[in-house]
């Protein structure tokens, strides 16, 4: 499909080829893999595909990292915060946010249920309580602030694909998420481990010898370490993408009912959506909480309906229509959706 997009923070345009495409779908599926492995399935040179990387990463339309594993959610804290803020304070409220490391994505809001919508990560409870009843309750210019706490994560933005790449590509690059995913277990991290993850989580595709250096091991060393963080669940890789590379999709946050019983079958066929990018179980009076990159605005009515003619238990509460993603998982962006920077995340 082609086309093109902008980039580079002056305004020119950035022209992405269906090779552009195909790359970054192929690191969405396996975001560590070498340009060498990737080269047959994608049909050009490991150089090519290098060139081709350095050039979506420092236009901002691409970037690999670092985020927490499938373990986060069973021994930390994930918070979903909607905040509501003085007329005027939003933009400066933004800018302080945006520096808290517990932020870990910042989205502006369509105003109503909030005007600020926050996902916060913490390594335990009172942590996470101390940000949201001292650090939140103290910034000027807010109004209120409702918590959802996470009670289950079912479906994370890792998830979310570019679907650029045909069958028998798909097949040949795997997802070596599942494989992981069934080994979650809890370590105790040590000075080596938060070593080798604070610069992934700045830069995902930083090489073994790269973080031999930075940690003061070896190649080796890092190998093993890494196998071990990422099979426990404790680390997982994301390549994600800018708004312009990803069609401009419109993100709208659905806050929803169900009775327990029916947890499972929500979570499957919410996950089942190409469009869905996360399905938690939440506190609060809506249970479920959901995000989705839609086509239009019209298309949210559309996905509502559909959704609840499958699911007749399901009530849909609450619709955040997301403006612009300041900052996601630590990765900060402009007003196209194109990344700029970095305020790392660091709650493991």
């Amino acid at each position: 499909m082609g086309g093109t997009a902008h980039g580079g923070g002056d305004g020119s345009a950035v022209a992405v080829s269906e090779l552009d495409l195909a790359l970054v779908n192929a690191l969405q599926l396996r975001p560590r893999a070498s340009w060498s492995e990737l080269a047959p399935l994608l049909g050009v040179t490991a150089s090519t595909l290098a060139r081709r990387w350095e050039r979506l990463c420092g236009t901002g339309l691409a970037w690999v990292y670092a985020v927490p594993g499938r373990e986060f959610t069973r021994s930390r804290c994930t918070a979903f915060v909607l905040l509501r803020c003085e007329p005027g304070a939003r933009s400066g409220l933004v800018e302080r946010l945006s520096a808290y490391t517990e932020a870990a994505t910042i989205e502006v809001t369509a105003p109503g249920t909030a005007d600020l919508f926050l996902d916060v990560l913490a390594p335990d409870l009172n942590s996470l309580g101390r940000f949201v009843t001292e650090t939140l309750d103290r910034l000027p210019g807010i109004t209120s602030v409702a918590c959802l706490f996470a009670t289950s994560l079912y479906v994370e933005g890792s998830r979310w694909r570019l679907r650029s790449l045909d069958p028998a590509q798909l097949s040949a690059l795997g997802n070596s998420a599942s494989t992981a995913a069934d080994q979650v277990r809890t370590l105790d991290l040590d000075t080596v481990d938060r070593a080798l993850i604070d610069p992934l989580v700045r830069d995902g595709r930083l090489s073994l010898a790269e973080l031999a250096e930075r940690t003061g091991t070896s190649p080796a060393t890092v190998r093993r370490r890494l196998r071990r963080l990422t099979d426990a669940g404790v680390l997982a890789f994301r390549c994600d993408v800018a708004a312009p590379l990803a069609g401009h999709p419109v993100p709208v946050t659905l806050l929803a009912q169900t009775p327990a019983r029916d947890m499972g079958a929500v979570h499957r066929t919410l996950a089942a959506l190409p469009e869905c990018r996360l399905v938690a179980g939440v506190t609060g009076p809506a249970n479920v909480l959901a995000t989705l990159w839609v086509h239009d605005m019209a298309d949210i009515q559309r996905r509502e309906t559909a959704l609840c003619s499958r699911l007749p238990t399901l009530t849909i509460t609450d619709r955040i229509v997301g403006l612009h993603t300041v900052k996601r998982m630590g990765h900060l962006l402009d007003a196209e959706g194109l990344r700029t920077g970095v305020q790392p995340i660091s709650p493991w």
